[in-house]
């Protein structure tokens, strides 16, 4: 009989591997992805405090109608990037979150990008 393989289990322990190497200070936080099936949502979030500077997320009335799809990642990125130099920070770790750097993770760290993010 064969077993099924815990997907999200997997990605959390890839997750925690890469959080073990990575961590946001208040010079460079860390800009860390969530995606679910639907939606997509970025944090800006600085370690040392445990603080969530920035937010954003598909699940925004602006952003509702594109949904967690690959042009709405990149519109999240780039909201995100942009609530984030209104605060100061221009410079943030990315953090994949233990997904693939692909498609809707790879559109929004592009959005997060053009819109004047460094990382």
């Amino acid at each position: 009989m064969f077993t099924r393989v815990n997907s999200n289990k997997q990605r959390l322990q890839r997750h925690k591997r890469v959080r073990a190497k990575i961590s946001g200070t208040a010079e460079r936080p860390r800009l860390c992805v969530y995606r679910s099936l639907n939606n997509i949502q970025a944090q800006v979030i600085d370690d040392k405090t445990g603080a969530t500077l920035v937010t954003a997320s598909s699940y925004e009335t602006d952003l509702k109608s594109k949904g967690g799809n690959v042009e709405g990642a990149k519109l999240v990125g780039e909201l995100v990037a942009k609530r984030a130099i209104e605060k100061g920070i221009t410079e943030v770790v990315f953090d994949r979150g233990g997904y693939l750097y692909h498609g809707r993770v790879k559109s929004l760290a592009d959005g997060a990008r053009e819109a004047g993010l460094k990382f």
